[in-house]
């Protein structure tokens, strides 16, 4: 995963792309027409998928609308299946594993799919996934037992006989170390997938931003869309339901109660006519990780430096 080549420009969903820059090229003279500029790309990629059916009914709406866009599955989580059966034979979404090491909430929780006392490691005294990433952190994995289990959670999702593309990481865990991150890549390549943030990704998130602002920022942010490499945006969609109002999160300390209002605002956001023009206005193709491993090849990934939401990527 260490070489790059230029990507090509294929599999670009037409009901998407502002067509307008071309318009009137044909009554130019030959001589006058140029090569077009590469179009900007924007991957879109909603995680926490299967986590309740809350997150499951926030998916189903914005299926409705048509967006292509990346979906990240935890089948770790009670509603995985549901998730799954959802996704199956929807050609606008690329389906991905969002592999799971912690379970954040206050009250709700998950285990690992191959039970705690076969990874008696990555659990605590209750037998959950560590509750925060620093948690984690400052137990003594056995790095083994996190191989064993990430790929556990890989062969859960392919047995639902869903097409798997590629894979990421919930709150980064997974990556946070060279050795987690060497285990990801293992098993990335073990299983031809790809990898969410390998393919020169310049990323931004909605996440920490208050709901009655992520509308705009969300516009500033398609404003700075650029043709050069693929960009990533990260949703975590819900619904304000009494489900997800319970829930509190724990890695949150600045907002852990509106969890509820900060998943809807982000689906108000991205299924809003508002996306749609801006969609149009900055002629941005929709895209999604099966259509990048497709224009790049999984030769091409390479690590970012950062795995986090910021709009930056290694190369820059």
């Amino acid at each position: 995963m260490n070489t790059r080549r230029q990507p090509t420009r294929r599999r670009i969903s037409p009901a998407w792309i502002l067509a307008t820059s071309i318009v009137g090229l044909a009554a130019l003279p030959s001589s006058a027409v140029s090569e077009p500029p590469l179009t900007p790309q924007l991957a879109i990629r909603a995680d926490d998928v299967g986590m309740s059916h809350t997150v499951n009914s926030a998916i189903e709406k914005l299926l409705a609308t048509g967006v292509p866009f990346s979906a990240s599955v935890m089948v770790a989580c009670p509603w995985y299946l549901e998730a799954l059966e959802m996704l199956r034979d929807q050609p606008q979404v690329s389906v991905g594993i969002h592999l799971v090491l912690n379970s954040e909430w206050e009250h709700y929780k998950w285990s690992p799919v191959l039970g705690g006392s076969a990874v008696p490691t990555l659990v605590d005294e209750n037998g959950h996934f560590y509750a925060t990433e620093a948690a984690f952190a400052a137990a003594d994995v056995d790095l083994d037992e996190v191989r064993r289990e990430l790929r556990a959670q890989i062969e859960r999702a392919r047995r639902t006989g869903v097409r798997i593309d590629y894979l990421d990481y919930h709150m980064l865990t997974a990556v946070s170390t060279p050795e987690l991150r060497a285990i990801v890549e293992d098993l990335a390549r073990e299983n031809g997938f790809g990898l969410s943030r390998y393919f020169g990704e310049r990323s931004a998130s909605l996440w920490d931003v208050a709901p009655e602002k992520k509308l705009s920022t969300l516009q500033a942010i398609l404003g700075e869309v650029r043709p050069d490499r693929p960009n990533l945006l990260v949703l975590h969609l819900g619904l304000e339901t009494p489900e997800m109002t319970a829930l509190v999160d724990l890695n949150n300390s600045a907002d852990p109660f509106r969890v509820a209002k900060h998943r809807q605002a982000e689906l108000d956001a991205i299924t809003s006519p508002a996306f749609r023009r801006a969609i149009g206005i900055h002629g941005i193709a929709l895209v999604t990780y099966r259509d990048l491993i497709e224009q790049q090849g999984l030769d091409s990934m390479v690590a970012p430096q950062s795995t986090g939401y910021s709009m930056e990527t290694a190369e820059e």
